[in-house]
């Protein structure tokens, strides 16, 4: 947590001593100050004392509830030492989605892009947590649980051996994505909804399909993936060999299986237009996400199931930057001063994620 002074007031308030008059103004004033923060929640002069108050409530409700034991945070240490991430993301991301679905009156649909490592999977948990606290359900899947199986991956792969890992565009059943999304938007309260799963650590590490869970309809539904939302860019930047192109796609077979890939984004828009909105998790530098798996597979094998080795972890992000660059595909979605080509989207709401996985800045373009 950083040494700003308005954060041990916060936390007070999360634990039921309102700030006296002088401290309220404190945080009035630092919410309006950061204003890139503040237009992304829709604060202004006008309405950021009632919006702090109804934030304070809910952090009061997750303390109260964390302290008698009825949820739990996916964090590695108290509340108290995330009051940062709480007060400045979570909660009001959490308010936010609570006040599109209630204005969708129907399922909603939160897309979510981060590349590998960016903590999607803990996003996604805590913000079930406290929408729980609103009256929300939630549910969650990843496009990870869309892979082909085991045995039609073996297949693609023999028909193009470039399909070396699972991943890339081209080794997702976008079909059984579309059923699976379109299953829960028109889903009826207190009907059953089947997600499909996908266990990695089978087959050495490469992975298949288990069998679907059934789980009751969510009113929130958290759909997340590194190139989720991506959308294809003019195939002439990948054929005119006098652009260059991003390292470590410097070879013409590189270039040519970006050319690729990038076509394989257009089989996906269908499974993106199930989106409501769409969030992205942004790394101050893509290349943190060998760092960060490095982390998750040593985990995963100090867990005692079957990951890739670390050599294997090398090939296999330079395998995803060749494939979909981040620079390409995901920076262009969080650019906040450049328009969207015709046909694209921007992210909703850009959250860029550092070292350590810290909050560096938190804007919507």
């Amino acid at each position: 947590m950083s040494l700003s002074p308005i954060w041990p007031i916060v936390t007070a308030w999360g634990e039921g001593q309102p700030p006296s008059s002088q401290d309220h103004q404190k945080l009035i004033d630092w919410e309006l100050k950061h204003s890139d923060r503040a237009s992304a929640w829709k604060i202004d002069a006008e309405n950021v004392r009632a919006i702090l108050a109804n934030r304070a409530l809910v952090l009061q409700s997750l303390h109260q509830s964390l302290h008698d034991s009825k949820v739990t945070l996916p964090l590695p240490d108290s509340w108290q030492s995330h009051t940062e991430l709480l007060w400045t993301f979570w909660l009001p991301f959490a308010q936010q989605l609570n006040a599109q679905q209630k204005a969708l009156g129907r399922p909603l649909i939160q897309g979510i892009l981060g590349g590998q490592g960016t903590g999607k999977t803990t996003l996604t948990q805590g913000l079930s947590v406290i929408l729980s606290l609103m009256g929300q359900s939630t549910a969650q899947l990843s496009l990870d649980d869309l892979y082909f199986s085991y045995g039609d991956r073996l297949k693609l792969q023999q028909s193009d051996p470039r399909f070396l890992w699972r991943g890339p565009p081209g080794t997702h059943d976008i079909e059984l994505g579309v059923r699976t999304l379109n299953a829960i938007k028109t889903a009826a309260p207190g009907s059953k909804v089947s997600l499909p799963q996908f266990d990695k650590s089978l087959h050495q590490g490469q992975g298949d399909r288990t069998s679907p869970t059934l789980q009751p309809a969510p009113s929130i539904f958290f759909f997340e993936g590194w190139f989720v939302g991506a959308t294809p860019l003019d195939d002439a930047l990948f054929a005119d060999l006098r652009i260059a192109l991003p390292s470590p796609i410097e070879t013409p077979e590189d270039r040519q299986f970006a050319r690729d890939m990038n076509r394989q984004l257009q089989q996906y828009q269908p499974l993106w237009a199930m989106l409501d909105s769409l969030v992205v998790l942004l790394q101050e530098d893509y290349r943190l996400s060998y760092d960060w798996r490095l982390q998750a597979e040593q985990q995963m094998r100090a867990a005692g199931k079957a990951g890739l080795s670390d050599e294997k972890i090398a090939s296999f992000v330079t395998y995803f930057w060749k494939a979909l660059h981040p620079e390409l595909f995901i920076s262009p979605l969080a650019d906040s001063t450049a328009k969207a080509p015709s046909g694209r989207r921007k992210a909703r709401l850009v959250v860029k994620v550092g070292q350590g996985h810290t909050l560096r800045a938190l804007y919507s373009p």
